[in-house]
């Protein structure tokens, strides 16, 4: 916006008394002027009246677009559009989840139009629209409590309580210090298509845990009452400390090899 202004030949002027209002927009006064831009919900709040600008924002959020209003001494005067561009890899990323077996959900500060937009160019069924910074926690906690087990992808600081709150929170390296501090995982790559990845891997290394415990308490079983001499009261067989020590060398090697089978891995990418 500050770029536009500069090339339009716009001369910017010093803000005073400057406010934050997170989940909701920035006030602040420009020479007399007190200028505040901000979310729907922030000028409802302030007893602005927007109803000759409801039809330009219904369709600017039916359109994917998040819009603010912009007021001068509480009267509407203008409405700026952002907008989320979608990454080219996020559709797939979401359809690989969901081939995993996985419900995706999009969690958003956008107004319901934007977020139902948005979700629907990207096949996600479940939406929570206008969650404050401090309520996407609440909603990873709503979702624990249906009995979910829940991972959480975020990059910002507001997502920093959600990333600690989830099972598994899962962040970013494009994302701030502080949501990598709180995530339990930090992908080193900029592509979605990670998130999905580290799922899977982390599901083949659960089951080589899974095949080394078997196989280990298998052979243990197996080969620690031969050591101890249960056959020979049978056939005189005793196992010699020399190839006792193989066999559990054995053991070991085995355990390792099948782990090992893991840099086999590939991801199922452009599969679905």
């Amino acid at each position: 916006m500050v770029a536009e202004a500069r090339r339009r030949g716009l001369k910017t002027e010093p803000v005073d008394e400057f406010v934050t209002l997170p989940g909701f927009g920035v006030r602040g006064r420009v020479g007399n002027f007190l200028v505040s831009l901000g979310n729907v919900q922030m000028m409802l709040d302030a007893g602005v009246d927007i109803s000759r600008l409801q039809d330009r924002l219904q369709d600017l959020a039916g359109k994917g677009k998040t819009p603010m209003l912009i007021t001068l001494d509480q009267t509407a005067a203008g409405v700026v559009a952002a907008a989320d561009t979608v990454k080219p890899e996020a559709r797939e990323a979401i359809a690989r989840l969901k081939s995993l077996g996985l419900e995706v959900a999009l969690l958003t500060g956008d107004n319901p139009e934007t977020a139902r937009a948005i979700a629907g160019e990207l096949m996600i069924d479940t939406v929570r629209a206008e969650v404050l910074p401090g309520g996407k926690a609440d909603e990873i906690v709503k979702f624990k409590e249906g009995g979910r087990f829940v991972a959480m992808v975020g990059d910002g600081i507001n997502d920093a309580p959600a990333l600690a709150r989830a099972d598994v929170g899962i962040a970013l390296s494009s994302g701030t210090d502080v949501a990598m501090e709180a995530s339990d995982i930090t992908l080193m790559s900029h592509d979605l298509g990670a998130v999905a990845d580290a799922i899977e891997l982390s599901r083949k290394t659960l089951r080589k845990i899974r095949q080394n415990l078997f196989w280990a308490f298998f052979y243990n079983c197996l080969g620690i009452p031969i050591a101890a001499g249960v056959l020979y009261p049978f056939s005189g067989l005793l196992l010699k400390p020399i190839f006792a020590a193989l066999a559990m060398s054995f053991s070991s090697v085995s355990v390792v090899g099948n782990s090992l089978l893991l840099k086999r891995f590939r991801p199922t990418r452009g599969q679905e």
